[in-house]
């Protein structure tokens, strides 16, 4: 039997590369991000409700500082993800709690990466993970397509809506899954504030194709278009549908 065949949506090397600039633009600005930050009070609210105390934490993507205090203020040994391959088998575990911060929208095997994350709980652990799922980035998406004209090109990376990943971690193995969203809304003077921040959180283009560069008119374009979605403030508010989803290993 073959292996089965991977899709190729995303470079690896694009996505190291963005993961490390943004870091080090957060860390110039001395802030962790906003989305981040949401993700771990998100995360934070989650646990506390189910009162999970795990002994053994594993924390993937980009969890805020306040995430990992709140975890050691219940006394888990907390492990940082740094250098794991959410996408192969983990090297550690198993651990009590698996938490993962808006890292698993931009990865090629997002079945796999479930399955191994569900592997690595010992028994009686939970997984829980916070991404940005559709629908995303409306007036984004829109002042992109004005940017190309007729010829659209593939500039922005498909996102998971709500019941796509109810379906994947049931398939994943996750027991008594859970799957629910939220919208954050956040406002913009314009598009060039909206590209920094997205810069600052590493979501720049991760696609393996690599799109044709906007044209000076296209740009121009682009920003009218995002300006036309402006309130009476003149500011244009953009939409993060944040998926959370959370089970357990029997």
């Amino acid at each position: 039997m073959q292996d089965r065949a991977l899709p190729s949506i995303f470079s690896r090397s694009r996505k190291l590369a963005g993961a490390i600039r943004s870091r080090s633009l957060r860390e110039s600005a001395g802030e962790t991000g906003y989305l981040f930050e949401h993700m771990s009070d998100e995360l934070v609210e989650r646990l506390s409700f189910v009162r999970h105390n795990p002994a053994t934490a594993l924390l993937l993507g980009h969890p805020a500082p306040h995430l990992i205090e709140y975890l050691r203020a219940q006394r888990a040994a907390v492990t940082s993800g740094s250098g794991i391959d959410e996408e192969a088998p983990y090297s550690v575990g198993p651990f009590d709690l698996i938490a993962s911060v808006g890292s698993l929208d931009t990865v090629n095997d997002l079945p796999g990466a479930l399955i191994h994350m569900h592997r690595a709980l010992a028994p009686g652990g939970m997984a829980i993970a916070t991404l940005v799922g559709a629908p995303s980035l409306l007036n984004l998406r829109r002042a992109m397509l004005a940017a190309d004209g007729e010829r659209p090109a593939a500039r922005m990376h498909p996102l998971v809506d709500v019941r796509a990943a109810a379906e994947l971690i049931q398939r994943a193995g996750w027991h008594s899954p859970v799957v629910d969203s939220h919208t954050l809304r956040v406002s913009y003077p314009s598009l060039d504030r909206l590209v920094v921040d997205l810069r600052l959180h590493g979501m720049a283009s991760r696609l393996a194709s690599t799109a044709p560069p906007v044209t000076r008119q296209g740009l121009e374009r682009a920003q009218q278009a995002f300006l036309e979605a402006a309130d009476s403030d003149g500011k244009v508010i953009e939409t993060f549908e944040i998926l959370t989803l959370s089970g357990w290993r029997r």
